[in-house]
Order: structure tokens, then sequence, then C-alpha cells
């Protein structure tokens, strides 16, 4: 304990139920260090305007017999309050309240046995600083990227020109482009599908059949590419004959 003293410290003394001859007698051994000052609390008495806050270089608690202190959670932040930034607690305690001192913003924290020192950060316990954000720059590409890119270097840019070849720049044939329903003549397509075909070899196309069974109930039951689509409703097993001849 007497060696995280230093001269021309201030300590504070936290007992109770203490002999006061042993009280005295550690304060004069305390005291035989230069220029240090002590000052006692009783732990039952201690509240958070007992003593001017970040006063105390060391806090001693609990040091002599019967070590009838409690560290609650109540006194340990009047301590830590009461400590300089960087000052240290030495205390004694048969329970492991390791937690608590770290819940109650100590550090550093060792123990051996019933023994524990502990240490306040470097800084005042709810001290505040401003952040100076700098301003995030404008996108920018790097130099050597912009250079890489503008310079002629080793890599090779395809040009998207040579993807495409003569067929691919052919202007297509409008002929080629029209169906039987926008040729304007009676001449059906190669892959003609809709029955004029057929009817131009002189052939009948079989009526078209329902894959839904819903096409005789008219166009609000029909499917987007049923063949009934335009024409009234029909009954069921009537035999409906397609306007094939329509260009529409």
């Amino acid at each position: 304990m007497m060696d995280i003293i230093k001269s021309g410290d201030n300590v504070l003394l936290i007992w109770n139920n203490n002999e006061p001859s042993e009280i005295s007698n550690l304060v004069k051994e305390i005291q035989s260090i230069q220029n240090v000052s002590v000052a006692m609390e009783n732990s039952k008495m201690i509240a958070e305007g007992s003593r001017p806050q970040a006063s105390f270089d060391v806090v001693i608690s609990n040091w002599l017999q019967p070590n009838s202190v409690e560290h609650t959670d109540s006194l340990l932040s009047i301590i830590i309050k009461l400590l300089k930034p960087s000052g240290k607690l030495i205390l004694k305690d048969k329970t492991d309240i390791s937690s608590p001192l770290k819940l109650n913003g100590f550090l550093n924290i060792i123990k051996n046995g019933d023994h524990y020192s502990a240490e306040k950060p470097k800084f005042e316990v709810g001290s505040k600083a401003s952040l100076k954000l700098k301003k995030p720059a404008v996108w920018k590409l790097d130099d050597t990227v912009e250079e890489a890119w503008t310079a002629n270097g080793d890599d090779e840019i395809i040009d998207s020109d040579m993807l495409l070849d003569e067929k691919d720049l052919t202007k297509p044939d409008e002929k080629s482009l029209r169906v039987c329903a926008t040729t304007g003549k009676r001449k059906a397509c190669a892959d003609c599908s809709c029955g004029l075909a057929e009817e131009l070899r002189g052939e009948v196309k079989d009526t078209p059949k329902s894959s839904c069974g819903s096409c005789y109930l008219g166009d609000a039951f029909r499917c987007a590419t049923c063949p009934y689509l335009g024409m009234p409703a029909f009954k069921p097993g009537e035999k409906v004959v397609l306007d094939l001849k329509s260009d529409v």
C-alpha cells in the first residue's frame, strides 16, 4: 500500500467500526511520507457532496479490522468521483468485487487475495469533448487510375465496333418483318399459324379446341391467347366457325 502513495499526494481514508488507536496509527504511517495530507470519512456517512470531486490522488478503504466497510455500487461511484484522473483506489474485501469495480468505471484492477488495487481513467467522469470530423472529399479517381485510362498502356481496350460483323450491320428487309395480317395481301407467311395458309391451299383448318373449357362463356373468362377472343358467348358443344379471312 505504502509504495503507491507518493510525496505530495492527497489521501482519503475510508473506515467503519475501527478502533480510534488503529486509525491514528495508520494515519501517522501515511503522513510519514513527505508532504502527504490525509482525510478520513466514515463509509456510513460519506455522500456525494462530502468532499470536492477529483480532489484525492489515493483512496484507501476498509484497510483495518474488522474490515466492515461494504463496497456497494453507491460507495464505489462516490469514490471514483472523489479521485483525480489516474487516481488509485486501494481496499480490502473478502468478496470478489472485480465486476462492481469495472461497472463503476475503474481500470487496471488487480486482485491479490482480499487486497484490491484499481485506477480511475485518465479523464474526468462525465467529461466530454467535441469530435472534429473532416468533411468528406468529393470522390475522385486516383491520378494513377486516370493515367491508366487515358494513356496508351499495355492493356488493350476492345473496340465495340469490332464486336459486330457485316451481317449485324445489314438493315433487314421490311418485307421480311411482315406477317399475314400486316402485308395487306392475301399471302401467308412462312410459319403461318392463323389458318390463312390452309385456306389458300383449299384446306379447312379444324376449329380450335379450348384448353381451359371456358371459351364459350365469353371474353371475361377467356385466356389472352384464346382463339375465340372478340366473339360472343356460345353454348357448350356448339360449333363455332372462326372468321379466318379477316386481316385484323
